[in-house]
């Protein structure tokens, strides 16, 4: 891996589109607003792609693994070797993404991004680990800077890898025991939300396991209270997933695709990737609300209204993938759908 390739370059929106996009989605054959969020994505979709017809082409999911530290803490209730259990899982097409992704039309990665224990050798996985698992971020840092770096760039190089098969979709899930403490840490230093506020159960904690969780972060977040760079808390909290994702993120909006965010961790690596470069959030579509605590103090930081409301909170980048057809239907409406002139049809009188 080249530690010496710079990271992505995130452009701001192109908006000079907008009038011309707003214009048709509001002579379509229907009230004024009346498809509602639909028409937001249509207009957004049409702004990142600069074109009045926006498509969705060879949309992709990569799902990114990675073990965490932290779980020597007593911070799940599953042990760390699920995560490469469920890896496996992934790679033989078993999981609730895997299952999503075929239904939605998506292109299924799985990257090892820093799995703690040893993965069964089946075809299709992107091995390209920068360690097995992070440190114990309660006595240390997670990864050195450099190793976050390498994450960061690792991440943006699969991203350019679809890039140059034709995805302009794309959206990242991951996998990782014990990375709801990763991301809830981040939230917490680079929102500036109190952490109990940002850590809720995870993979089914109960009540002694939450309040143990949210002690062990509270003392972990005082340990390193100088830390406050985003790169640096990054090193500081963050899990390899987390730094591929948001190093995906940047890529993904350098390279002019429509990102979808999936819940929780995922969005705590698009607070790092916005805290690198803000005009990333452009190029974002929030796919969901995950039921996991946080997450909407996360949405609320972002100003971003979700698409889907679900009561999910398993992550794996289920959500993102259930709003593929959605972005489907916002380009078929402005592509295929008439104008009150081509129709025939009536418009609304001025009053």
């Amino acid at each position: 891996m080249n530690a010496s390739l710079p990271l992505p370059i995130v452009e701001p929106l192109d908006r000079s589109l907008r009038g011309t996009l707003s214009h048709m989605i509001d002579n379509k054959t229907k009230p004024l607003g009346s498809l509602g969020m639909l028409e937001t994505l249509a207009r957004q979709m049409g702004m990142i792609q600069q074109s009045t017809r926006p498509t969705v082409a060879r949309p992709a999911m990569i799902v990114f693994a990675a073990d965490h530290g932290i779980v020597q803490e007593g911070v799940s209730p599953y042990p760390q070797e699920v995560t490469a259990q469920m890896v496996a899982n992934f790679l033989t097409g078993g999981a609730a993404i895997n299952a999503i992704s075929r239904v939605s039309g998506l292109t299924l990665e799985v990257v090892n991004a820093g799995v703690a224990t040893s993965i069964a050798p089946l075809p299709g996985l992107v091995d390209i680990a920068i360690r097995p698992g992070t440190r114990n971020f309660a006595h240390g840092p997670a990864m050195t800077r450099d190793e976050a770096l390498a994450a960061i760039r690792a991440g943006a190089a699969r991203v350019r890898h679809h890039a140059a098969l034709g995805t302009n979709v794309i959206g990242f899930g991951e996998m990782g025991i014990g990375n709801t403490s990763s991301a809830g840490c981040l939230m917490s230093r680079l929102c500036g939300v109190p952490i109990d506020d940002c850590v809720g159960r995870g993979t089914g904690l109960d009540n002694a396991g939450l309040a143990r969780k949210r002690n062990v972060l509270a003392n972990a977040l005082a340990t390193h209270e100088g830390v406050t760079e985003p790169i640096d808390v990054l090193a500081t909290f963050g899990g390899f997933e987390i730094a591929m994702m948001a190093g995906a993120y940047l890529a993904a909006a350098e390279a002019k695709m429509t990102i979808l965010v999936d819940g929780f961790i995922a969005t705590s690596a698009l607070v790092v990737a916005d805290a690198i470069a803000p005009a990333v959030r452009d190029y974002c579509v929030f796919a969901h609300l995950s039921n996991e605590a946080g997450h909407r103090r996360m949405l609320d930081y972002f100003g971003a209204k979700p698409l889907l409301a679900l009561d999910m909170r398993l992550g794996e980048g289920t959500g993102a993938a259930l709003a593929v057809p959605v972005l489907r239907a916002a380009v078929a409406m402005l592509s295929d759908m008439a104008s009150f002139e081509s129709a025939g049809v009536a418009g609304p009188e001025a009053r």
